[in-house]
Protein backbone atom coordinates (compact mmCIF):
# COMPACT_ATOMS: atom_id res chain seq x y z
CA UNK A 1 0.00 0.00 0.00
CA UNK A 2 1.37 3.41 -1.02
CA UNK A 3 0.41 6.55 0.90
CA UNK A 4 1.39 10.14 0.19
CA UNK A 5 1.17 12.88 2.81
CA UNK A 6 0.81 16.17 0.94
CA UNK A 7 0.82 19.74 2.18
CA UNK A 8 1.65 21.06 5.62
CA UNK A 9 4.72 20.48 7.71
CA UNK A 10 5.80 22.30 10.85
CA UNK A 11 8.15 22.22 13.80
CA UNK A 12 6.25 22.23 17.08
CA UNK A 13 8.40 24.30 19.42
CA UNK A 14 7.91 23.49 23.10
CA UNK A 15 9.29 26.68 24.59
CA UNK A 16 9.25 25.47 28.20
CA UNK A 17 11.22 22.34 27.24
CA UNK A 18 13.53 24.13 24.81
CA UNK A 19 12.81 21.41 22.23
CA UNK A 20 11.26 21.39 18.79
CA UNK A 21 9.62 18.36 17.19
CA UNK A 22 8.83 17.73 13.52
CA UNK A 23 5.15 17.51 12.72
CA UNK A 24 2.20 18.76 10.74
CA UNK A 25 -0.84 16.74 9.71
CA UNK A 26 0.49 15.51 6.35
CA UNK A 27 3.93 14.70 7.77
CA UNK A 28 2.50 12.90 10.80
CA UNK A 29 0.16 10.73 8.73
CA UNK A 30 3.01 9.81 6.37
CA UNK A 31 5.30 8.86 9.28
CA UNK A 32 2.68 6.85 11.15
CA UNK A 33 1.71 5.01 7.95
CA UNK A 34 5.37 4.11 7.38
CA UNK A 35 5.55 2.72 10.91
CA UNK A 36 2.52 0.57 10.05
CA UNK A 37 4.30 -0.89 7.03
CA UNK A 38 3.01 1.31 4.21
CA UNK A 39 5.27 2.64 1.46
CA UNK A 40 5.03 6.24 2.54
CA UNK A 41 6.10 9.54 0.92
CA UNK A 42 5.79 13.24 1.67
CA UNK A 43 5.11 16.02 -0.85
CA UNK A 44 5.62 19.51 0.48
CA UNK A 45 8.00 22.41 1.04
CA UNK A 46 10.44 22.67 3.94
CA UNK A 47 12.53 25.68 4.88
CA UNK A 48 16.24 26.08 4.29
CA UNK A 49 16.79 26.80 8.01
CA UNK A 50 17.72 24.25 10.66
CA UNK A 51 14.05 23.62 11.49
CA UNK A 52 13.24 22.67 7.90
CA UNK A 53 16.27 20.46 7.57
CA UNK A 54 15.36 18.75 10.83
CA UNK A 55 11.94 17.89 9.41
CA UNK A 56 13.62 16.50 6.30
CA UNK A 57 16.13 14.43 8.30
CA UNK A 58 13.38 13.07 10.55
CA UNK A 59 11.32 11.94 7.57
CA UNK A 60 14.32 10.12 6.12
CA UNK A 61 15.07 8.46 9.46
CA UNK A 62 11.44 7.26 9.62
CA UNK A 63 11.69 5.64 6.17
CA UNK A 64 9.43 8.20 4.46
CA UNK A 65 10.45 8.92 0.86
CA UNK A 66 11.23 12.63 0.33
CA UNK A 67 11.87 12.68 -3.42
CA UNK A 68 8.74 14.86 -3.80
CA UNK A 69 9.81 17.22 -0.99
CA UNK A 70 11.28 20.59 -1.98
CA UNK A 71 13.49 22.93 0.08
CA UNK A 72 12.79 26.64 -0.38
CA UNK A 73 14.93 29.54 0.81
CA UNK A 74 13.36 30.87 3.98
CA UNK A 75 12.06 29.78 7.39
CA UNK A 76 10.17 26.58 8.01
CA UNK A 77 6.65 26.73 9.38
CA UNK A 78 6.47 26.57 13.18
CA UNK A 79 4.01 26.49 16.03
CA UNK A 80 4.98 27.49 19.56
CA UNK A 81 3.35 25.12 22.04
CA UNK A 82 2.84 24.86 25.77
CA UNK A 83 1.14 22.12 27.75
CA UNK A 84 -1.58 22.76 30.31
CA UNK A 85 -2.27 19.40 31.91
CA UNK A 86 -3.02 17.03 29.03
CA UNK A 87 -4.18 19.89 26.80
CA UNK A 88 -2.16 22.16 24.55
CA UNK A 89 -2.00 25.91 24.09
CA UNK A 90 -0.62 27.60 20.99
CA UNK A 91 1.52 30.62 21.81
CA UNK A 92 2.19 31.73 18.23
CA UNK A 93 2.86 30.38 14.77
CA UNK A 94 4.27 31.16 11.34
CA UNK A 95 3.56 29.57 7.95
CA UNK A 96 7.11 30.08 6.65
CA UNK A 97 7.56 28.60 3.17
CA UNK A 98 5.12 25.71 3.68
CA UNK A 99 2.17 26.92 1.58
CA UNK A 100 2.12 26.02 -2.12
CA UNK A 101 -0.21 25.22 -5.00
CA UNK A 102 0.52 21.87 -6.67
CA UNK A 103 1.64 22.03 -10.29
CA UNK A 104 0.65 19.50 -12.96
CA UNK A 105 3.75 17.43 -12.36
CA UNK A 106 2.99 17.12 -8.64
CA UNK A 107 -0.65 16.28 -9.34
CA UNK A 108 0.37 13.64 -11.86
CA UNK A 109 2.83 12.15 -9.33
CA UNK A 110 -0.14 11.44 -7.05
CA UNK A 111 -1.33 8.78 -9.50
CA UNK A 112 1.42 6.48 -8.18
CA UNK A 113 -0.23 6.29 -4.74
CA UNK A 114 -3.20 4.35 -3.38
CA UNK A 115 -4.22 7.37 -1.32
CA UNK A 116 -3.09 10.97 -0.80
CA UNK A 117 -3.74 12.61 2.56
CA UNK A 118 -3.86 16.37 3.21
CA UNK A 119 -5.35 18.62 5.87
CA UNK A 120 -6.78 22.00 6.78
CA UNK A 121 -3.44 23.50 7.85
CA UNK A 122 -2.03 23.22 4.34
CA UNK A 123 -3.04 24.94 1.11
CA UNK A 124 -4.46 22.01 -0.90
CA UNK A 125 -8.18 22.33 -0.10
CA UNK A 126 -8.96 24.16 -3.39
CA UNK A 127 -7.15 21.39 -5.31
CA UNK A 128 -8.94 18.34 -3.89
CA UNK A 129 -11.00 17.73 -7.02
CA UNK A 130 -7.88 17.75 -9.20
CA UNK A 131 -6.16 15.40 -6.76
CA UNK A 132 -9.16 13.06 -6.70
CA UNK A 133 -9.02 12.84 -10.50
CA UNK A 134 -5.67 11.06 -9.99
CA UNK A 135 -6.24 8.83 -6.95
CA UNK A 136 -8.15 8.40 -3.67
CA UNK A 137 -7.95 11.43 -1.40
CA UNK A 138 -8.21 11.72 2.39
CA UNK A 139 -8.62 15.12 4.04
CA UNK A 140 -8.58 16.20 7.68
CA UNK A 141 -10.95 19.11 8.34
CA UNK A 142 -10.06 19.26 12.04
CA UNK A 143 -12.30 21.69 13.89
CA UNK A 144 -11.50 24.52 11.48
CA UNK A 145 -14.08 23.74 8.78
CA UNK A 146 -17.77 23.03 9.34
CA UNK A 147 -19.94 20.82 7.15
CA UNK A 148 -21.16 23.68 4.98
CA UNK A 149 -17.62 24.72 4.09
CA UNK A 150 -16.47 21.13 3.54
CA UNK A 151 -19.53 19.97 1.57
CA UNK A 152 -18.43 20.99 -1.96
CA UNK A 153 -15.35 18.77 -1.67
CA UNK A 154 -16.90 15.76 0.06
CA UNK A 155 -17.89 13.91 -3.16
CA UNK A 156 -14.18 13.82 -4.06
CA UNK A 157 -13.03 12.20 -0.81
CA UNK A 158 -12.32 8.61 0.12
CA UNK A 159 -12.02 9.64 3.80
CA UNK A 160 -13.20 12.87 5.39
CA UNK A 161 -11.97 13.33 8.97
CA UNK A 162 -13.31 15.78 11.56
CA UNK A 163 -12.26 16.49 15.16
CA UNK A 164 -15.43 16.59 17.25
CA UNK A 165 -14.50 16.91 20.92
CA UNK A 166 -16.70 20.04 21.11
CA UNK A 167 -19.77 18.07 19.94
CA UNK A 168 -21.79 15.51 21.88
CA UNK A 169 -22.37 11.94 20.70
CA UNK A 170 -25.60 12.69 18.88
CA UNK A 171 -24.09 15.62 17.02
CA UNK A 172 -21.01 13.59 16.12
CA UNK A 173 -23.07 10.70 14.72
CA UNK A 174 -25.19 13.18 12.76
CA UNK A 175 -22.04 14.76 11.34
CA UNK A 176 -20.68 11.38 10.25
CA UNK A 177 -23.97 10.51 8.54
CA UNK A 178 -24.18 13.91 6.84
CA UNK A 179 -20.61 13.63 5.54
CA UNK A 180 -21.20 10.32 3.78
CA UNK A 181 -24.63 11.47 2.57
CA UNK A 182 -22.85 14.41 0.94
CA UNK A 183 -20.60 12.05 -1.01
CA UNK A 184 -17.54 10.98 0.99
CA UNK A 185 -16.88 7.23 0.91
CA UNK A 186 -16.00 7.17 4.62
CA UNK A 187 -16.36 9.70 7.44
CA UNK A 188 -14.12 9.61 10.53
CA UNK A 189 -15.23 11.71 13.50
CA UNK A 190 -12.82 11.64 16.46
CA UNK A 191 -13.82 12.77 19.98
CA UNK A 192 -10.60 12.42 21.98
CA UNK A 193 -11.21 10.56 25.24
CA UNK A 194 -14.81 9.87 24.11
CA UNK A 195 -13.67 7.67 21.23
CA UNK A 196 -14.42 7.93 17.53
CA UNK A 197 -17.01 7.15 14.86
CA UNK A 198 -16.36 5.67 11.44
CA UNK A 199 -19.20 5.75 8.93
CA UNK A 200 -20.02 4.67 5.39
CA UNK A 201 -23.29 5.00 3.50
CA UNK A 202 -24.62 1.85 5.22
CA UNK A 203 -23.30 1.88 8.78
CA UNK A 204 -21.84 3.90 11.67
CA UNK A 205 -19.39 2.24 14.08
CA UNK A 206 -18.25 3.59 17.44
CA UNK A 207 -14.82 2.90 18.94
CA UNK A 208 -14.18 3.70 22.63
CA UNK A 209 -10.87 5.39 23.40
CA UNK A 210 -7.97 3.47 24.91
CA UNK A 211 -7.40 5.25 28.22
CA UNK A 212 -3.78 6.00 29.10
CA UNK A 213 -1.89 8.43 31.31
CA UNK A 214 -1.66 11.24 28.76
CA UNK A 215 1.57 13.22 28.45
CA UNK A 216 0.79 15.05 25.19
CA UNK A 217 -2.07 14.56 22.71
CA UNK A 218 -0.20 16.16 19.80
CA UNK A 219 -0.41 13.84 16.79
CA UNK A 220 -2.94 11.42 18.27
CA UNK A 221 -5.64 12.25 15.73
CA UNK A 222 -3.13 11.90 12.89
CA UNK A 223 -2.15 8.47 14.17
CA UNK A 224 -5.82 7.50 14.20
CA UNK A 225 -6.26 8.69 10.60
CA UNK A 226 -3.17 6.86 9.33
CA UNK A 227 -4.26 3.61 11.01
CA UNK A 228 -7.74 3.87 9.51
CA UNK A 229 -6.37 4.55 6.02
CA UNK A 230 -3.91 1.66 6.16
CA UNK A 231 -6.56 -0.69 7.54
CA UNK A 232 -9.28 0.26 5.06
CA UNK A 233 -7.00 -0.05 2.06
CA UNK A 234 -5.75 -3.42 3.32
CA UNK A 235 -9.37 -4.63 3.41
CA UNK A 236 -9.32 -5.40 7.11
CA UNK A 237 -12.43 -5.85 9.24
CA UNK A 238 -13.72 -2.37 10.11
CA UNK A 239 -14.00 -3.01 13.85
CA UNK A 240 -10.45 -4.34 13.93
CA UNK A 241 -9.32 -1.25 12.03
CA UNK A 242 -10.90 1.01 14.66
CA UNK A 243 -9.48 -0.93 17.59
CA UNK A 244 -5.97 -0.74 16.11
CA UNK A 245 -6.37 2.96 15.39
CA UNK A 246 -7.44 3.67 18.96
CA UNK A 247 -4.46 1.78 20.37
CA UNK A 248 -2.10 3.60 17.99
CA UNK A 249 -3.47 7.02 18.95
CA UNK A 250 -3.18 6.19 22.67
CA UNK A 251 0.49 5.27 22.31
CA UNK A 252 1.23 8.62 20.69
CA UNK A 253 -0.11 10.36 23.81
CA UNK A 254 2.64 8.88 26.01
CA UNK A 255 5.47 11.24 25.00
CA UNK A 256 5.91 14.88 23.90
CA UNK A 257 5.73 15.73 20.21
CA UNK A 258 3.87 13.90 17.49
CA UNK A 259 6.40 11.17 16.69
CA UNK A 260 9.57 12.04 18.58
CA UNK A 261 12.82 13.39 17.10
CA UNK A 262 12.99 16.31 19.52
CA UNK A 263 15.98 18.61 19.06
CA UNK A 264 17.03 21.70 21.05
CA UNK A 265 16.12 25.22 20.04
CA UNK A 266 16.78 28.49 21.83
CA UNK A 267 13.59 30.39 22.71
CA UNK A 268 15.48 33.56 23.61
CA UNK A 269 16.98 33.91 20.12
CA UNK A 270 14.20 32.23 18.14
CA UNK A 271 11.22 34.12 19.44
CA UNK A 272 8.93 34.17 16.41
CA UNK A 273 5.70 36.18 16.51
CA UNK A 274 4.20 37.77 19.63
CA UNK A 275 2.58 35.25 21.93
CA UNK A 276 -1.12 34.53 21.78
CA UNK A 277 -3.03 31.85 23.64
CA UNK A 278 -5.32 29.70 21.51
CA UNK A 279 -6.67 26.37 22.65
CA UNK A 280 -6.11 23.75 19.98
CA UNK A 281 -8.24 20.70 19.28
CA UNK A 282 -7.30 17.71 21.40
CA UNK A 283 -6.86 15.27 18.55
CA UNK A 284 -4.29 16.87 16.29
Amino acid sequence: MRLLGAGDNVVDRYRRLGLMFPGGNAVNVAVFAARLGAQSSYLGVVGSDEAGQHVLRSLTQEGVDTSLTRTAAGPNAYADVDSVGADRVFLGSGKGVALFAPDEGQLDAMERFDVVHAGYAGSLFPHLAAMAARTRVSFDFGTRMDLAEAEPMLPHLFLAAFSSSHRDDGQSVALARDVVAAGATYALVTRGSEGAYLASANWVLHQPADLVQVVDTLGAGDAFISSVLVGLLAGRDKRAVLASASAHAAQVCLAPGAFGHGTPFRPATDAGTPARHDKTEVNR
